[in-house]
């Protein structure tokens, strides 16, 4: 899991590179061709082949989740360009607790006080990050909220489809979905690109097909309640890249909100591991 969530840095810094050079839908488009082009050699290689990973009864469910995803990504690379991977990210990181606020309308689970209480801090945390009424509120921090709320939801919806499909069905589903949806639409803000950035493009590619294969490597070997807590580190990475290669700031409100919204969604994590 940390080793993923190295990986998942990189690709966020490599990210805002070329988003910021390029148009976010073409970036997207071509690292989904690659993530597409890997889950069905994943697919072919497994038992009963193709035809096994993409037999589903939901099929509008898992379309959905694809279309979800990939809209997520592009909300999420386009917030890099604007805001910058620490306070993109700082935001993002309260996805957990989004799970479990709606948990309970999408899949009818019970959240109980203490939960309620831990999602309340991290609201907290957030609201200290984007500090409205300060004088300083930065409208584009919004963004990264919608984005952390989009893979809440495409979370919950993997949970969901998942009483019903395998877990290599769901992520087969992922990959050409999303790659289909963003051709449809990334195609038509093709540019040129410059020979080096091909060179980044490539190692986007590679990386986000590795940062998946290593989280399906970690998912096979530990449960994933029990690796969750280290998928904050992927916060710590993205700073020493925004410091160090982009020269982001590191503003106190930033750390304290951070640090708030980690420490609710480790305890939210803790509460399923002991109802579980």
């Amino acid at each position: 899991m940390i080793g993923a969530t190295v990986v998942f840095a990189l690709q966020d810094g490599i990210s805002r590179h070329l988003a910021g050079a390029y148009n976010t839908y073409m970036v997207v488009m071509i690292r989904y061709w690659f993530f597409a082009a890997f889950v069905v050699a994943l697919a072919a290689r497994a038992h009963g082949g193709l035809g096994a990973a993409a037999r589903t009864s939901q099929i509008r469910l898992q379309v959905f989740r694809g279309v979800l995803l990939v809209t997520e990504i592009c909300v999420a690379v386009y917030s890099f360009t604007v805001l910058g991977l620490i306070e993109s990210l700082a935001v993002f990181i309260c996805y957990p607790l989004l799970v479990a606020a709606l948990s309970g309308p999408v899949l009818g689970e019970q959240v109980g006080w203490r939960r309620w209480s831990a999602i309340g801090v991290g609201c907290i945390g957030v609201l200290i990050i984007l500090q409205p009424g300060m004088g300083v509120f930065n409208p584009w921090a919004i963004i990264p909220l919608i984005s952390a709320f989009m893979f809440a939801l495409y979370a919950l919806l993997t949970r969901y489809a998942a009483r019903r499909d395998s877990a290599a069905t769901s992520f087969f589903w992922t990959g050409i979905a999303g790659a289909v949806a963003m051709t449809v639409v990334g195609i038509w803000f093709w540019e040129p690109m410059a020979r080096q950035d091909w060179y980044w493009m490539g190692a986007l590619s590679l990386l986000g097909v590795t940062g998946h294969w290593l989280l399906i490597k970690c998912y096979e070997m530990a449960e994933a309640s029990a690796v969750q807590p280290f998928a904050y580190f992927h916060l710590l990475w993205s700073a020493i890249l925004g410091i160090t290669i982009f020269g982001e700031m590191l503003r106190p409100a930033v750390v304290t909100g951070a640090a708030l919204i980690v420490a609710a969604g480790l305890f939210t994590l803790w509460r399923e591991r002991q109802q579980g």
